[in-house]
Protein backbone atom coordinates (compact mmCIF):
# COMPACT_ATOMS: atom_id res chain seq x y z
CA UNK A 1 0.00 0.00 0.00
CA UNK A 2 3.00 2.28 0.08
CA UNK A 3 3.79 4.69 -2.67
CA UNK A 4 6.82 3.99 -4.81
CA UNK A 5 10.29 4.13 -3.34
CA UNK A 6 11.70 7.68 -3.59
CA UNK A 7 12.91 8.43 -7.08
CA UNK A 8 16.18 9.79 -5.79
CA UNK A 9 17.53 6.24 -6.02
CA UNK A 10 17.15 6.63 -9.78
CA UNK A 11 18.84 10.02 -9.79
CA UNK A 12 17.63 10.38 -13.33
CA UNK A 13 19.06 12.63 -15.97
CA UNK A 14 21.87 14.90 -15.01
CA UNK A 15 23.84 15.18 -18.27
CA UNK A 16 26.77 15.83 -20.59
CA UNK A 17 30.43 15.25 -21.31
CA UNK A 18 31.00 17.59 -24.24
CA UNK A 19 31.22 21.33 -24.95
CA UNK A 20 28.38 23.30 -26.49
CA UNK A 21 29.37 22.30 -30.00
CA UNK A 22 28.62 18.65 -29.26
CA UNK A 23 26.05 16.82 -31.38
CA UNK A 24 25.02 14.55 -28.49
CA UNK A 25 24.56 14.96 -24.74
CA UNK A 26 24.93 11.54 -23.12
CA UNK A 27 22.67 10.84 -20.16
CA UNK A 28 24.02 10.54 -16.64
CA UNK A 29 22.64 8.75 -13.60
CA UNK A 30 24.23 7.13 -10.56
CA UNK A 31 24.23 3.72 -12.22
CA UNK A 32 25.43 4.58 -15.76
CA UNK A 33 28.92 5.12 -17.22
CA UNK A 34 28.68 8.74 -18.45
CA UNK A 35 30.65 11.64 -17.01
CA UNK A 36 30.67 15.40 -17.30
CA UNK A 37 33.55 17.10 -19.09
CA UNK A 38 36.09 18.89 -16.94
CA UNK A 39 34.64 22.12 -15.44
CA UNK A 40 31.34 21.59 -17.30
CA UNK A 41 28.02 21.89 -15.44
CA UNK A 42 24.43 21.11 -16.35
CA UNK A 43 20.99 21.60 -14.84
CA UNK A 44 17.91 19.38 -15.22
CA UNK A 45 14.22 19.72 -14.43
CA UNK A 46 12.30 16.42 -14.46
CA UNK A 47 8.58 15.82 -13.94
CA UNK A 48 7.35 12.35 -12.94
CA UNK A 49 3.75 11.15 -12.56
CA UNK A 50 3.32 7.77 -10.92
CA UNK A 51 0.07 5.95 -10.02
CA UNK A 52 -1.19 2.62 -8.74
CA UNK A 53 -4.46 0.96 -7.77
CA UNK A 54 -3.25 -2.57 -7.03
CA UNK A 55 -0.62 -3.14 -4.37
CA UNK A 56 1.00 -5.97 -2.45
CA UNK A 57 0.12 -6.36 1.23
CA UNK A 58 3.07 -8.58 2.00
CA UNK A 59 2.85 -11.25 -0.73
CA UNK A 60 -0.93 -10.67 -1.18
CA UNK A 61 -2.02 -8.50 -4.10
CA UNK A 62 -5.12 -6.38 -3.51
CA UNK A 63 -6.93 -3.05 -3.91
CA UNK A 64 -8.34 -0.68 -1.29
CA UNK A 65 -11.53 1.38 -1.71
CA UNK A 66 -10.33 3.80 0.96
CA UNK A 67 -7.54 4.85 -1.41
CA UNK A 68 -8.73 4.11 -4.93
CA UNK A 69 -5.83 5.19 -7.11
CA UNK A 70 -2.80 6.61 -5.34
CA UNK A 71 -0.92 9.11 -7.50
CA UNK A 72 2.43 10.76 -6.88
CA UNK A 73 3.65 13.83 -8.74
CA UNK A 74 7.28 14.82 -8.47
CA UNK A 75 9.29 17.73 -9.86
CA UNK A 76 13.02 17.25 -9.39
CA UNK A 77 15.74 19.82 -9.92
CA UNK A 78 19.12 18.26 -10.56
CA UNK A 79 22.64 19.41 -11.29
CA UNK A 80 25.99 17.90 -12.20
CA UNK A 81 29.53 19.27 -12.40
CA UNK A 82 32.68 17.73 -13.84
CA UNK A 83 35.62 18.23 -11.47
CA UNK A 84 37.83 16.19 -13.83
CA UNK A 85 37.05 13.93 -16.78
CA UNK A 86 36.92 11.03 -14.29
CA UNK A 87 35.07 12.69 -11.39
CA UNK A 88 31.55 14.14 -11.51
CA UNK A 89 29.55 15.65 -8.63
CA UNK A 90 25.75 15.36 -8.67
CA UNK A 91 22.86 16.72 -6.59
CA UNK A 92 19.08 16.41 -6.72
CA UNK A 93 16.14 17.84 -4.75
CA UNK A 94 12.54 16.68 -5.48
CA UNK A 95 9.25 18.35 -4.64
CA UNK A 96 6.65 15.60 -4.11
CA UNK A 97 2.85 15.61 -3.94
CA UNK A 98 0.59 12.62 -3.20
CA UNK A 99 -3.15 12.19 -3.69
CA UNK A 100 -5.75 9.42 -3.23
CA UNK A 101 -8.75 9.35 -5.57
CA UNK A 102 -11.12 7.92 -2.89
CA UNK A 103 -11.58 8.03 0.86
CA UNK A 104 -10.70 10.67 3.43
CA UNK A 105 -6.89 10.45 3.53
CA UNK A 106 -5.36 13.83 2.73
CA UNK A 107 -2.48 14.01 0.30
CA UNK A 108 0.89 15.37 1.40
CA UNK A 109 3.23 17.74 -0.40
CA UNK A 110 6.61 19.37 0.07
CA UNK A 111 10.31 19.20 -0.55
CA UNK A 112 11.60 15.69 0.10
CA UNK A 113 15.30 14.80 0.46
CA UNK A 114 18.47 16.46 -0.82
CA UNK A 115 20.82 13.86 -2.29
CA UNK A 116 24.44 14.57 -3.23
CA UNK A 117 26.91 12.13 -4.75
CA UNK A 118 30.32 11.79 -6.36
CA UNK A 119 30.91 9.43 -9.28
CA UNK A 120 34.47 8.34 -10.09
CA UNK A 121 35.79 6.34 -13.03
CA UNK A 122 38.37 3.92 -11.62
CA UNK A 123 39.26 2.16 -14.87
CA UNK A 124 38.61 2.55 -18.60
CA UNK A 125 40.27 0.05 -20.89
CA UNK A 126 39.75 -1.53 -24.33
CA UNK A 127 37.93 -4.85 -24.03
CA UNK A 128 38.13 -7.05 -27.13
CA UNK A 129 37.93 -5.38 -30.54
CA UNK A 130 34.30 -4.37 -29.97
CA UNK A 131 34.56 -1.64 -27.37
CA UNK A 132 35.61 -0.35 -23.95
CA UNK A 133 35.09 -1.61 -20.40
CA UNK A 134 34.73 0.82 -17.48
CA UNK A 135 34.70 0.37 -13.70
CA UNK A 136 32.94 3.11 -11.73
CA UNK A 137 32.38 3.83 -8.03
CA UNK A 138 29.77 6.14 -6.47
CA UNK A 139 29.50 7.54 -2.95
CA UNK A 140 26.65 9.74 -1.77
CA UNK A 141 24.41 10.89 1.05
CA UNK A 142 20.88 12.17 1.51
CA UNK A 143 18.81 13.88 4.18
CA UNK A 144 15.32 15.40 4.51
CA UNK A 145 15.09 19.16 3.92
CA UNK A 146 11.56 19.68 5.23
CA UNK A 147 9.61 18.56 8.28
CA UNK A 148 7.35 16.05 6.53
CA UNK A 149 5.97 13.07 8.42
CA UNK A 150 7.03 9.54 7.47
CA UNK A 151 4.23 8.07 9.62
CA UNK A 152 1.31 8.53 7.23
CA UNK A 153 1.89 5.98 4.48
CA UNK A 154 0.89 5.67 1.71
CA UNK A 155 0.39 9.46 1.66
CA UNK A 156 3.82 10.36 3.10
CA UNK A 157 6.28 11.84 0.63
CA UNK A 158 9.30 9.94 1.98
CA UNK A 159 10.82 7.92 4.81
CA UNK A 160 12.58 10.90 6.53
CA UNK A 161 15.68 8.76 7.07
CA UNK A 162 19.19 10.08 6.52
CA UNK A 163 21.04 7.93 3.99
CA UNK A 164 24.57 6.97 2.99
CA UNK A 165 24.88 5.48 -0.49
CA UNK A 166 27.56 3.28 -2.06
CA UNK A 167 27.49 1.87 -5.60
CA UNK A 168 29.70 0.03 -8.08
CA UNK A 169 29.11 -0.18 -11.84
CA UNK A 170 30.65 -2.25 -14.61
CA UNK A 171 29.94 -0.98 -18.13
CA UNK A 172 30.75 -2.13 -21.65
CA UNK A 173 30.44 0.49 -24.42
CA UNK A 174 30.65 -0.78 -27.99
CA UNK A 175 32.16 1.19 -30.87
CA UNK A 176 28.80 1.04 -32.64
CA UNK A 177 26.93 2.85 -29.86
CA UNK A 178 25.17 0.09 -27.95
CA UNK A 179 26.10 -0.56 -24.32
CA UNK A 180 25.30 -2.72 -21.33
CA UNK A 181 25.67 -1.71 -17.66
CA UNK A 182 25.54 -3.74 -14.48
CA UNK A 183 25.31 -1.88 -11.17
CA UNK A 184 24.88 -2.78 -7.50
CA UNK A 185 24.10 -0.33 -4.70
CA UNK A 186 23.78 -0.32 -0.92
CA UNK A 187 21.93 2.33 1.11
CA UNK A 188 22.50 2.67 4.86
CA UNK A 189 19.57 4.39 6.57
CA UNK A 190 19.35 6.14 9.94
CA UNK A 191 16.64 5.65 12.52
CA UNK A 192 13.40 7.64 12.18
CA UNK A 193 11.59 9.50 14.98
CA UNK A 194 7.78 9.35 15.09
CA UNK A 195 5.37 11.84 16.68
CA UNK A 196 3.85 9.15 18.94
CA UNK A 197 5.19 7.21 21.96
CA UNK A 198 4.72 3.65 20.68
CA UNK A 199 4.16 1.60 17.53
CA UNK A 200 3.38 -1.96 16.47
CA UNK A 201 5.06 -3.68 13.54
CA UNK A 202 6.36 -7.11 12.54
CA UNK A 203 4.35 -8.73 15.36
CA UNK A 204 5.90 -6.65 18.10
CA UNK A 205 4.82 -3.65 20.22
CA UNK A 206 7.61 -1.12 20.81
CA UNK A 207 7.21 1.51 23.56
CA UNK A 208 9.34 4.12 21.85
CA UNK A 209 9.10 6.72 19.11
CA UNK A 210 12.46 5.63 17.63
CA UNK A 211 12.19 3.32 14.60
CA UNK A 212 15.14 1.32 13.30
CA UNK A 213 15.13 1.51 9.50
CA UNK A 214 16.45 -1.50 7.57
CA UNK A 215 19.12 -0.90 4.96
CA UNK A 216 18.40 -1.34 1.26
CA UNK A 217 20.26 -2.99 -1.63
CA UNK A 218 19.47 -2.60 -5.30
CA UNK A 219 20.69 -4.05 -8.59
CA UNK A 220 20.36 -2.54 -12.06
CA UNK A 221 20.96 -4.14 -15.45
CA UNK A 222 20.58 -1.75 -18.38
CA UNK A 223 20.76 -2.06 -22.16
CA UNK A 224 20.99 1.00 -24.35
CA UNK A 225 22.19 2.79 -27.45
CA UNK A 226 23.70 6.22 -28.06
CA UNK A 227 24.21 7.97 -31.37
CA UNK A 228 23.12 10.73 -33.77
CA UNK A 229 21.66 12.83 -30.97
CA UNK A 230 19.67 9.97 -29.46
CA UNK A 231 20.15 8.25 -26.13
CA UNK A 232 17.92 5.23 -25.43
CA UNK A 233 18.16 3.09 -22.30
CA UNK A 234 16.06 0.35 -20.66
CA UNK A 235 17.10 -0.40 -17.04
CA UNK A 236 15.69 -3.29 -14.99
CA UNK A 237 15.92 -2.46 -11.28
CA UNK A 238 15.58 -4.92 -8.39
CA UNK A 239 15.33 -3.57 -4.83
CA UNK A 240 15.66 -5.62 -1.66
CA UNK A 241 15.00 -4.28 1.84
CA UNK A 242 17.35 -5.95 4.33
CA UNK A 243 14.84 -6.42 7.15
CA UNK A 244 11.48 -5.03 8.19
CA UNK A 245 8.03 -6.60 8.39
CA UNK A 246 5.04 -6.80 6.08
CA UNK A 247 1.96 -4.59 6.11
CA UNK A 248 -0.50 -6.04 8.63
CA UNK A 249 -3.75 -7.35 7.19
CA UNK A 250 -6.23 -4.47 6.66
CA UNK A 251 -3.77 -1.96 8.14
CA UNK A 252 -1.83 1.02 6.89
CA UNK A 253 1.82 0.56 5.89
CA UNK A 254 4.57 1.34 8.38
CA UNK A 255 7.74 3.28 7.58
CA UNK A 256 10.11 0.34 8.31
CA UNK A 257 8.15 -2.24 6.28
CA UNK A 258 9.98 -4.25 3.66
CA UNK A 259 9.58 -2.52 0.29
CA UNK A 260 10.84 -4.88 -2.40
CA UNK A 261 10.20 -4.61 -6.12
CA UNK A 262 11.32 -5.33 -9.65
CA UNK A 263 10.76 -2.40 -12.03
CA UNK A 264 11.33 -1.95 -15.76
CA UNK A 265 12.08 1.56 -17.06
CA UNK A 266 12.56 3.00 -20.53
CA UNK A 267 13.95 6.46 -21.26
CA UNK A 268 14.58 8.30 -24.51
CA UNK A 269 16.60 11.50 -24.70
CA UNK A 270 17.21 13.65 -27.75
CA UNK A 271 19.64 16.50 -28.27
CA UNK A 272 17.97 19.36 -30.15
CA UNK A 273 19.89 19.94 -33.43
CA UNK A 274 19.52 23.74 -33.35
CA UNK A 275 20.14 23.90 -29.57
CA UNK A 276 23.02 21.44 -28.96
CA UNK A 277 23.18 22.45 -25.29
CA UNK A 278 19.59 21.27 -24.68
CA UNK A 279 18.29 17.73 -24.36
CA UNK A 280 14.63 16.68 -24.10
CA UNK A 281 13.68 13.47 -22.27
CA UNK A 282 10.62 11.26 -21.94
CA UNK A 283 10.28 8.01 -20.05
CA UNK A 284 7.98 5.34 -18.67
CA UNK A 285 8.18 2.75 -15.90
CA UNK A 286 6.22 -0.24 -14.60
CA UNK A 287 6.58 -2.24 -11.39
CA UNK A 288 6.47 -5.89 -12.45
CA UNK A 289 6.24 -7.43 -9.00
CA UNK A 290 6.81 -6.45 -5.42
CA UNK A 291 6.17 -6.74 -1.70
CA UNK A 292 4.51 -3.96 0.31
CA UNK A 293 4.61 -1.59 -2.68
CA UNK A 294 2.11 -0.44 -5.28
CA UNK A 295 2.12 -1.91 -8.78
CA UNK A 296 2.73 1.50 -10.23
CA UNK A 297 2.96 2.85 -13.75
CA UNK A 298 4.90 6.05 -14.27
CA UNK A 299 5.59 8.56 -17.01
CA UNK A 300 8.18 11.34 -17.03
CA UNK A 301 9.36 14.30 -19.07
CA UNK A 302 12.26 16.66 -18.59
CA UNK A 303 14.72 19.15 -20.03
CA UNK A 304 18.50 19.26 -19.56
CA UNK A 305 20.59 22.40 -20.18
CA UNK A 306 24.37 22.22 -20.49
CA UNK A 307 26.53 25.17 -19.41
CA UNK A 308 29.84 26.35 -20.80
CA UNK A 309 33.10 25.18 -19.17
CA UNK A 310 34.18 27.39 -16.28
Amino acid sequence: MTHRFPATLLFASAVAVAPLSATRLPAQTLDDADFMGRRVACATVLYVHDAWQHYWEGPRKRTNDNIGTLSTQEVSTMGAYGVTKNLTLLATLPYVRTNASQGVLQGQRGLQDLTVAAKMRLLSTPFTSLGTMQVIAVAGAGLPVSDYTPDFLPMSIGSAAKRVIGRGTLSFQSKRGWFVNGSAGYTKRSNVTLARPAYYTNGQLTLSNDVRMPDVSDYVVALGWQGKGWDVIAPLTTQRTLGGGDIRRQDMPFVSNRMDFKRLDARVRYTLPKLPAVMAQVGASRVLRGRNVGQSTGVSAGVVVLGRPW
